[in-house]
């Protein structure tokens, strides 16, 4: 893969030169070199379906924080939060839960992500976020926090110091701060309680779901399968699906057959797509990007609008008068002249990016040109903006 950095050169006077925001961009270009295909193993491309991560949440405490945590306002559930744990532990409160907000606890949401056969012992990293007004859970450490699936079942248990990325320092109006401070990640935070039932050994099929759907990819995983595999094995359910059966060699020895086709090459089919960020001024585009012949116009039209206040006021110790303020407003274009570019039918990726920069163009105005040209006809490419 290869990344070109193509600099753009405006065409005009100096002046409309200074009166840019832009003088040049960056153009990120991916360009696939070599065979006009790209070879990919199975396991890159494809998902089997059923054999997937779960999600986990849970409502906690961080406590130990320095002042930092939740406050009266907005930190209600926090107090209440508190007396049922005290409760549980044999500790029985009748305050007032607002009575318990010193800004050393915060209520935060716990998450993880369960990975399919995991075990019971095993540990999960969790990320922890604040719920209420907590300003910083750096130094904080989560109490024991039940982690559900969305059958509302237990399959894991977290617990632990939480880690923040960054810091803040200073008092307002002085103070310092890097990253923001209201979530965190606990390593290895959550034991994992209860596994997750997938019995695979029994299948008498499975499922390849194509992360990038596409008929001709699918057809492709297919064919390489059955070339190895035997003839039958596999077949394309649609361009996103492909049935795979188990042969009876492979009866309970599932795995041996997965690992098998995983390791397989396929050359995959990608749609023809240019990804233009407006913003950055990046443009990607895939290796099928083609463009036919054009011809493109690309000029500057710039608008200065100056005012100056005119202030007239009476002389000193004069009787009467008023001050008036009067604004003078000026108001220049200048137009840079426009230049016609004849644009040969491209075959490659180069010629597309050399025949845009030099025209001169700006990454705000080679979005405009990209959609013009899409719009004529002569982008044979699917555009889509970020």
């Amino acid at each position: 893969m290869v990344f070109l950095d193509l600099q753009g050169r405006g065409m005009g006077s100096k002046k409309n030169m200074r009166g840019q925001v832009f003088t040049g961009f960056l153009i990120g270009l991916a360009m696939l070199v070599g065979d006009p295909v790209s070879a990919a193993r199975i396991k890159d491309i494809t998902s089997i379906e059923g054999i997937r991560e779960n999600l986990l949440i849970g409502y906690g405490l961080i406590v130990g924080l320095d002042q930092t945590g939740d406050s009266v306002v907005g930190g209600q559930m926090t107090g209440q939060a508190i007396i049922s744990m005290l409760n549980t532990m044999g500790i029985n409160l009748k305050v007032d839960p607002v009575q318990l907000l010193t800004k050393n606890t915060a209520s935060v949401i716990v998450t993880a992500r369960l990975p399919p056969f995991a075990r019971p012992g095993s540990t999960l990293d969790v990320q922890v976020s604040s719920l209420a007004n907590a300003k910083s859970l750096k130094g904080g450490t989560l109490l024991m926090t039940p982690l559900k699936a969305p059958n509302q079942e237990v399959y894991a248990v977290a617990q632990g110091p939480i880690s923040t990325s960054g810091f803040e320092a200073g008092e307002a109006g002085t103070s310092v701060t890097k990253n923001q401070q209201s979530g965190g990640v606990i390593p290895s935070g959550a034991i994992i309680e209860k596994a997750t039932e997938l019995k695979i050994d029994d299948w008498e099929s499975f499922s390849l779901s194509l992360r990038q759907a596409d008929f001709t990819t699918a057809l492709r995983v297919a064919e390489v399968i059955n070339t190895h595999l035997g003839q039958g094995i596999a077949f394309p359910v649609s361009s996103g699906q492909v049935e795979v059966k188990v042969p009876d060699a492979f009866k309970g020895q599932i795995v041996h057959m997965i690992a098998a086709i995983e390791g397989l090459d396929v050359n995959v089919d990608v749609v023809a797509k240019v990804v233009v960020n407006e913003r950055t001024g990046t443009i990607v585009m895939g290796e099928h990007v083609r463009l036919s012949s054009m011809a493109v116009s690309h000029g500057n039209l710039t608008i200065k609008i100056t005012t100056d206040f005119n202030v007239s006021q009476p002389e000193p110790l004069s009787q009467g008068g008023a001050t008036v303020v009067t604004p003078d407003v000026e108001t220049n274009i200048e137009e840079e002249p426009g230049r016609v570019i004849q644009i040969d039918r491209s075959v490659t990726l180069g010629d597309l990016v050399r025949a845009l920069n030099s025209v001169g163009v700006t990454p705000r105005d080679l979005v405009a040109v990209l959609t013009a040209a899409k719009a004529a006809g002569a982008l044979q490419a699917e555009m889509q903006m970020m």
